[in-house]
């Protein structure tokens, strides 16, 4: 009896402990909810309202602007005086000037000779160009193959350097500083940049050259990027709407308007005097071509973003590789629009409205309220007006606006409006990671000036090579859950079982369909298949 008696009053016991524990949380809960959580959501919800008003006018503003340059804007060779480049007969090829080609490369084993030999192939005289291969390698197999393609080249007539240093201070600003001060470097006047995945077109640099030549105040010719595996999955095929949107939108916006915009970093020609007259290169932060370009544009260089001038580039083909590439991106902006504020501001070489271009536009909206306001509004404070029925959000700042924003960006890519679902829930997740990334940059923190190069699989080794990234199992932590993500997630599943069960604002397909966003790629698993189209 007594034995009876213990296994049956053992288990009341903890229902009892659990209810009252349950009790007791509630009793807290709605203690602190009218005069703390209420009020704190209330002003979130105000904040983010604003912050998407100040996005959605900035997007309608470039949207008016693109569509009156596609339509009623001016030629490039009107705007800007452009004539191709012809033999002299008395002068010969020293009609041409003397241009550098600098390939900063590490450890790029799939790509180097891609590169390599796409800029030994521009069409220029040979005695008036100079390819540098700006080597920072640290595995000496893949020095020792970069130094003998640079030697075959060489062989053939090419004139081509093979720089290294002992060090990789800097990292990329460090080595096309390093590459500049070179003696032969002295002759030229112009240098082209390519990262190792950048594939050239032979014309380039007829195509290219032709504006800086005749238009003294111009410093950067920008040309746009082609993706060539796009397609590979439905990562790539994310990112391709993404920065199409930057490329069709922002930089030609920025090359009509104020004749700036950031330097992409690759597959651009500056002006050499531009560059020095600017500081050269520095490598205070993770984003050194904008850097220099937000310091030449400060000095009075104007920038042309030439859009039908296109370079074959690769986009990042694992999670990993991109959230690097995506923290380094959003990081560094952040941090240099600290460091260059009160520089920005105390300039005078500018007009007034292109400081307020660059402080307002260009970093703050660009840089920092649209990684931050799609997080915490999408995906922290919309959720959480759930658990809190008090506060509610206006359907124009729920539906409409971010409805707006989202076509404004897809018209970049026609070809994957049909994909535009996944693009949304893809972005919604990668907020997590740029906003952390935009407040390290902002306050300074500790991985603010992490320099991780984006791995690259080349057309040759791409697929082999990802299946086998594929298929090889992963048992570190660090390299397969992202706990964040997972947490974000657990929380949007749990806001959404509270809406089907007590809420009434109904977001509860649009929190579980993210939540499963967010906990597919906290477990590293985004993009394993091909769209159709």
């Amino acid at each position: 009896m007594d034995r009876f008696s213990s296994t049956t009053l053992l288990p009341d016991a903890f229902s009892s402990t659990r209810d009252d524990l349950t009790e007791q949380l509630t009793i807290i809960w709605e203690q602190i909810k009218a005069p703390l959580i209420v009020p704190l959501l209330r002003i979130a919800v105000f904040l983010c309202l604003l912050m998407s008003i100040l996005l959605f006018i900035e997007r309608v503003y470039m949207g008016i602007v693109i569509t009156l340059v596609k339509f009623f804007g001016r030629k490039l060779e009107k705007r800007y005086k452009w004539e191709s480049l012809k033999d002299d007969i008395e002068l010969g090829n020293s009609s041409y000037p003397m241009v550098l080609v600098q390939i900063p490369m590490f450890n790029e084993k799939e790509v180097y000779q891609l590169s390599i030999g796409a800029a030994c192939g521009l069409s220029w005289p040979t005695d008036r160009i100079i390819v540098q291969v700006l080597d920072d390698s640290t595995d000496p197999i893949i020095k020792n193959l970069v130094s003998m393609e640079c030697q075959r080249w060489a062989s053939k007539g090419i004139n081509i350097k093979y720089e290294t240093r002992d060090n990789r201070n800097g990292y990329k600003a460090g080595a096309l500083k390093e590459g500049l001060k070179h003696q032969y470097v002295k002759q030229c006047d112009y240098v082209a940049i390519f990262d190792a995945d950048f594939q050239p077109e032979p014309d380039f640099l007829l195509r290219s050259i032709p504006f800086l030549v005749h238009n003294p105040e111009l410093g950067l010719v920008q040309a746009r990027w082609k993706f060539v595996n796009a397609d590979e999955c439905l990562m790539t095929r994310m990112q391709e709407m993404s920065l199409d949107y930057h490329f069709t939108v922002e930089q030609e916006v920025g090359s009509s308007t104020y004749a700036f915009f950031g330097f992409n970093g690759t597959a651009g020609v500056w002006r050499i005097a531009a560059i020095e007259e600017a500081g050269g290169w520095k490598d205070r932060t993770t984003v050194e071509d904008m850097d220099l370009a937000v310091r030449a544009s400060l000095k009075g260089w104007k920038f042309l973003y030439l859009s039908a001038l296109k370079v074959k580039n690769e986009l990042p083909s694992t999670l990993k590789a991109y959230r690097y590439q995506q923290h380094r991106w959003s990081c560094g902006p952040a941090n240099l629009f600290k460091k260059m504020f009160m520089e920005i501001i105390r300039n005078r070489k500018v007009s007034s409205w292109k400081k307020i271009h660059v402080i307002y536009s260009f970093f703050f909206v660009r840089k920092v309220v649209s990684h931050i306001v799609t997080f915490v509004f999408y995906c922290v404070v919309l959720p959480a007006t759930v658990l809190v029925s008090e506060v509610e959000v206006p359907k124009w700042g729920a539906v409409y606006i971010p409805s707006i924003i989202t076509l404004l960006n897809a018209v970049g890519t026609p070809r994957s409006l049909h994909l535009i679902i996944f693009w949304i829930l893809f972005e919604n997740v990668m907020s997590l990671h740029r906003t952390k990334a935009t407040f390290i940059g902002l306050l300074e923190a500790g991985r603010v000036n992490e320099w991780i190069v984006t791995e690259k699989l080349g057309d040759v080794f791409k697929l082999k090579s990802a299946i086998k990234a594929f298929k090889k199992p992963r048992f570190r932590l660090g390299d397969r859950l992202h706990l964040l993500e997972l947490a974000t997630g657990a929380y949007l599943f749990f806001c959404g079982c509270y809406d089907i069960a007590f809420g009434k604002n109904h977001y509860f397909l649009y929190l579980f369909i993210q939540a499963f966003a967010f906990f597919i790629m906290g477990f590293g698993y985004v993009g394993t298949f091909v769209p159709n189209s």
